[in-house]
């Protein structure tokens, strides 16, 4: 197995918009990250699909992903995903076709098949589209073969984009996607930072019926992982009230803009007994602490899910505190700290 200190770290980021915040300041916030991300040796960022989601900013990824990949020089920078039911396949080929022309080896067509918002909003998108989204390996199929330097039956080619390596990867929060990314020999990346409940039993599938590809030789597992990290496990409880505030609006259906931390027991006041267990159930796999906690958390998760990458997501809404969780993160596994932990 992977020892931690050998695991890449990567980051999925939706441009989260905290309360009195414009997109632009969130954008900006983004592109920051982005940037810090890079020089600490994160190995992808990557800007995830949502609409009609006040608080989250990131609905026109392919912009999103340019404006992040233009504003650094080496980190990958790709989507968590397009969600390919909202969309025609030649669009999606040709977007990130031309990304990949632009930032050459940097680009990275992450997939998902959920609507990435509320029935009205998928109605709205998919006007002229008749995709529901189980006929998502059908789309998959045809977006695959704008890439392809083939012919096509029809003469129809995704110019840029035909011929061009644009890794795809497959994301999923249940064994739907484990199943095709295993039939298909493509990497594997699952949602366990919203829906951590199929995660063993998603990565399981997807590791005993992978078929190797010329794309990809072994099963290629990422997984996603909601952090929290900061100078102590106090300071860290802290903090992530600030996501836990913000899954309970979800919950809820309420904005998802991101609200200033809290004292811990403050949040009992603000939930229902059913509320509190529906947001600790998407926070299952959550590691919030100090960096000897984060490494040990870490260590532990890679220790009973194997995960081949860890997709961190660390939501806060100081600017600064965010930084310094991702950065902290990285120091966590990049250096002993926890007495045995980490091999010599």
């Amino acid at each position: 197995m992977k020892a931690l200190n050998e695991t890449p770290l990567s980051i999925l980021d939706l441009a989260p918009v905290a309360a009195g915040q414009t997109a632009a300041e969130a954008f900006a916030r983004t592109l920051d990250l982005a940037q810090h991300a890079e020089s600490w040796g994160y190995n992808r960022f990557w800007l995830a699909e949502h609409h009609n989601m006040q608080g989250i900013a990131s609905a026109a990824t392919s912009i999103l992903i340019g404006m992040v990949a233009g504003g650094t020089k080496t980190i990958r920078v790709g989507s968590g995903g397009v969600m390919l039911p909202n969309h025609a396949p030649l669009i999606i080929a040709e977007q990130f076709g031309t990304l990949e022309s632009l930032y050459p080896g940097r680009i990275d067509l992450g997939l998902g098949r959920a609507p990435g918002t509320d029935p009205a909003t998928a109605r709205a998108l998919r006007r002229g589209l008749t995709s529901t989204g189980q006929d998502f390996p059908r789309l998959l199929h045809e977006l695959r073969s704008y890439f392809d330097d083939t012919p096509s039956e029809d003469g129809v080619k995704a110019y840029p984009g035909n011929g061009l390596n644009v890794p795809i990867w497959l994301l999923g929060s249940s064994d739907f996607s484990a199943q095709l990314a295993a039939a298909l020999g493509l990497p594997f990346a699952f949602a366990s930072h919203f829906a951590p409940e199929e995660l063993y039993r998603s990565i399981k599938v997807y590791r005993q019926d992978f078929r190797p590809s010329k794309h990809l030789k072994k099963p290629y597992v990422m997984i996603g992982v909601p952090v929290v990290a900061a100078d102590t496990d106090d300071e860290a409880r802290f903090q992530a009230t600030t996501p836990l505030q913000r899954v309970l609006k979800r919950v809820r259906g309420q904005s998802m803009e991101l609200q200033p931390p809290i004292e811990p027991a403050e949040m009992e006041t603000l939930w229902t007994f059913h509320e509190r267990a529906a947001v600790y159930e998407r926070f299952a796999i959550a590691i919030v602490g100090g960096a000897q906690t984060v490494q040990k958390k870490l260590n532990d998760l890679l220790e009973s899910t194997q995960a081949d990458e860890f997709m961190i997501v660390s939501d806060l809404y100081d600017a600064a505190d965010r930084l310094k969780s991702f950065e902290i993160t990285m120091q966590a596994i990049s250096r002993p700290c926890c007495g045995s932990i980490l091999p010599r």
